[in-house]
This record gives structure tokens, sequence and C-alpha cells, in this order.
């Protein structure tokens, strides 16, 4: 019954949305806030975690941040990120901040407890060498928690091995963690969890999703370079879990999605509906050829009830086109020596709270020349997906090398304005350095057609001035992330990035747009 009611809802509502969309034009541009360094130096310099002959590590670089806002209380966000970035996957550890003045001013929080050099310890657990993939979330009565993958690379494997996805949650809004909870580890060399995400039910804080990818290595093959930072051509169900009791216990981890055969998911990530719907939106790797389906995918899959149980077959949202897509420099285009790493396989996804209405943004090379943010929406819950379009208004320039906008985020307000946020090379000029910037663009759903092109307001420029992508950790590329940050307080938003500054190979960076 509650999908009939839910299709009549829907149906009225694009009834009133047509009305206002003949009548209304494009968003207008939102105000900035000033600029606010988040991250410096690294608080856990003295502790090298690994073998010094391990890797290459970047100290006093903080890569991959996620934010949180406090949905009972606008000024109290939390963000965390990869402290000290290794060359060949993970960090020495997973630090948090915490702001309760509204992102203005931040208290750093080492001790997550996700690695040896954040205190996590070999009673709870904890006793990792490295920690990647931050992730942080905050119910309604403002319980946070933070999700990390944490490794041991000695006796080490692919992946490496031991892994694990730990949970820790804080009563005080982030700036002490209880012990981890262990959700799902492996010791087996072949196994790696990955790419994992946590979601806070805005509408019960006794609920929290955890969900991510569990690879296993083809048998018989060993695992190709690099296989800890982009783990391809593996077999990757979804796994998931959550709590009931506002994280005092989490169910035991299970599968949820299988692909079946040499296939995968990955960048697994869960999104509540008004009606209170998850929609878990992945991409789906196909390794074989049947039904001529090879290659990727941007997919979904629904539970009515809050994750009990899930749909068994996937709804395609539309053929990805990444695996040549990938960002190179334009001056350098060997891909395979100038790259820069970015999230070009994991698809972001946000829900309207008021609504049934989803969005989903990605790389995509379809566009040219090489990456642009592409962008579909679905009104009925993710049941049914608009065209692809693409979003970034990245200008034609001389050097069309210049024109690859990436790793894309999306989040929505209260009043169902869509903003979307991506990295670019516009203000890039030949010479050895490689010039970027972060702009972010807005859709105001409840007035203008999203899946117009037309309806996507003008740019803001996040970065006061452009940085050099060449100064960020090297590791399979030029890094500050396989995803950014972009957080909301149901008015403003605030953008959570990454980039190099002062010296630095990278510090995180918040600025609040106001509409």
């Amino acid at each position: 019954m509650r999908r009939m009611r839910r299709a009549v809802t829907t149906a009225v509502s694009v009834a009133v949305l047509s009305l206002l969309f003949a009548a209304t034009a494009a968003a207008g541009p939102f105000t900035s806030g000033d600029l606010v360094q988040v991250s410096g130096a690294s608080p856990i310099a003295p502790c090298l975690g690994d073998q010094p002959d391990s890797g290459t590590n970047f100290v006093d670089s903080e890569v991959e941040p996620w934010v949180a806002v406090d949905p009972s209380d606008p000024l109290h966000m939390v963000g965390s990120w990869q402290q000290d970035r290794w060359s060949n996957g993970g960090s020495r550890g997973i630090v948090s901040a915490a702001s309760f003045d509204g992102g203005q001013t931040w208290t750093i929080v080492p001790v997550t407890k996700s690695s040896i050099c954040t205190g996590g310890t070999a009673a709870n657990e904890g006793n990792y060498e490295r920690s990647s993939d931050p992730w942080v979330a905050i119910s309604p009565d403002g319980t946070t928690y933070l999700m990390t993958l944490s490794v041991d690379t000695n006796p080490g494997g692919f992946g490496t091995s031991p892994n694990a996805m730990l949970v820790m949650r804080s009563d005080d809004g982030g700036l002490t963690w209880e012990d981890p909870t262990t959700l799902k580890r492996d010791e087996n060399p072949n196994v790696l969890n990955d790419k994992n995400s946590m979601t806070a039910d805005p509408h019960d804080p006794d609920f929290a999703y955890a969900i991510w990818d569990r690879l296993v290595s083809p048998p018989g093959e060993g695992a190709p370079p690099n296989a800890f930072d982009h783990a391809l051509g593996f077999k990757g169900p979804t796994w998931f879990t959550r709590t009931t009791d506002g994280g005092e216990s989490w169910e035991p981890a299970r599968k949820i999605y299988d692909p079946a055969g040499r296939n995968q998911t990955i960048g697994n990530q869960i999104v509540v509906t008004e009606s209170g719907d998850l929609v878990d939106a992945f991409d789906l790797i196909r390794s074989n050829n049947k039904h001529q389906t090879r290659g990727f995918s941007i997919a979904v899959i629904r539970s009515e009830d809050r994750g009990a149980t899930w749909d068994r077959r996937e709804t395609i949202v539309d053929r990805h086109f990444s695996f040549q897509g990938v960002v190179i420099d334009p001056e350098n285009p060997d891909p395979n020596t100038q790259r820069v790493r970015t999230g070009d396989i994991l698809p972001e996804v946000a829900a309207d709270p008021n609504s049934e209405a989803v969005y989903l943004v990605w790389q995509d090379m379809r566009f040219g020349p090489r990456s642009s943010v592409a962008f579909s929406q679905s009104l009925d819950g993710g049941e049914t997906w608009s065209s692809t379009i693409k979003i970034n208004q990245t200008p034609d320039l001389a050097n069309d090398l210049n024109e690859q906008a990436f790793t894309p985020v999306v989040r929505v307000s209260d009043d169902g304005t869509v903003t979307v946020t991506y990295y670019d090379f516009r203000n890039n000029t030949p010479d050895p350095s490689l010039l970027t910037d972060a702009f972010a663009i807005h859709c105001h759903s409840a007035a203008d057609d999203c899946s117009d092109p037309s309806s996507w307001g003008d740019e803001v420029r996040l970065t006061d001035e452009s940085f050099d992508m060449t100064e960020a950790p090297f590791a399979n590329g030029s890094f500050v992330g396989d995803y950014e940050g972009l957080g909301t307080d149901g008015t403003s938003f605030f953008p959570f990035w990454s980039m190099p500054a002062g010296g630095d190979p990278s510090s995180v960076f918040v600025r609040e747009l106001i509409p």
C-alpha cells in the first residue's frame, strides 16, 4: 500500500512542479563566507606507525576529508580526514575535528583509535598500522559516528591483511571517541573490505547504517599494483550492517547484494528518503559480458524496512563511461606517470529531506574531453531516473584538457536546493605547475527541473587562489582524496575539501555558502 500512496503523492508533486518550472528562472548565485583552514601541522607527526621502508609518507598532509552537520544543532559539525598519507595506500591514521560555531573554529582530535598512531590498541582490535576512508555521520540526537577502513601491512598482502571496518562513537560532539567496534575483520590476504560509508537515519536516532564492498582477489591470480588504492577486476559484493539502539550494538555484517561472477560493486553509499526508505547507490563493475553488460554502470538498490531486506535486483541508472576517463595533467598527458587520482569510480548521492527526490553525481567521459560532472535525478525514491546531463560549468578553453572536472559531491538543503562541488583546471597555465580550483553550483529543485542543464545557476569559486595539484601527495597520482566533504545545516552549505597550502602537501578547508 505504501508504494501506491507514494506514487499518487509523486504524481501530484510532479504536476505542481511542472507549473513552477514554467514560471521560474535558473538558480541565482550563493554568497560565500570566509575561507577557513581547518587543519595544519600533523598532530601525529612523531609516530610513523609502519615500517620505515614500506613506502613514502607525506607528513603534514590531510586528504580525503568528510564532514557532517548535527541535525540537532546547526552550529555543530564534525569532520575527519586521512592524516599523513602513504604513497601506496592509507595514512598513519584518521584524525577528526569538531566545530561548535558553524565552522569558524575547530578542535583537532587525533585520538580516534583508528590506528596505532591515533591511539588504537590491540585490546580493542585497533592495533592497525594504517587507516583510510574516513566517514562521519551524526544522528538527530547528536550521537556522532566515525567509520574507517583500518589495516595492518605486516605481514601484508592484497589490501592489506588483516583489515577491518571499524566504527567509533562519540557522545560529546566528536571531542572524544569510544573504543572501536569491529563491524567486519578479515585476515585472509586475498580479501579487502573497502570503500565504506555510514549514514545516520534522519528520522530515528536509534538507527544508523554502515555499508561497503568486500573484494576477493580472483583465484590463482596475484593482486595488481596499487590494489589497495583501486581494486578493480575482483569479486566484490555489497556488505551491510546497522545499529538499532543508537550504536550500543551492531547487527552481524551480511552480504545484501551480490553481482555474481567476477563482478563487483564499489562506492556504496546510503541515503534516506522522506518516507524512510533507504537507497544504496554504487558503481557496478561487470567483468564478464553476459547480456553485453561488461563495463561500468551507476546502480541502486532499495530497502523499505530500514535495511532488514533489500531489492534482489539492482536498478541501473545509466552506463558509466569512466575507465578511460582518468584525469591527467594537461601539460604531461601520460596517464601512467602524470595522472591525477580522483573519485572517477565513486558516485555521490543525496536525498531531499522533504520528498522522495534522490540525486546522483559522478565523473563521466561521455561529454569530453576526459572527465565532466554527470547528474541524474529520481523523484520517486530511486525507482526511475532522468536522463544523464552534464552540469559543471567549466568554460571552453584552447587546451581542452584544462576542461576536466572531477571529484563531485552533492547535498540537498531543507528547501530542496541541490548543491554540487567539484574541482577543475580552468585557470591552469602552460607551465610545470597544475593550477586547480574548487567550485560549487546549485539548482533550486522546488522551483526548477534539475534534469534541465539550464536550471543550474551561477558557479561559486571556493578557492581564493588556484593551487598546484602537483604539490599534493602522490598516491597512484596526485591525490587530495577519492572524495571530498559537503555538509548542510538545512539552509547553508559547507564544502569541506583538501588542497596544498602553506608549504604543506595538503590541508583541509571549509567555507560557508549562503543562499
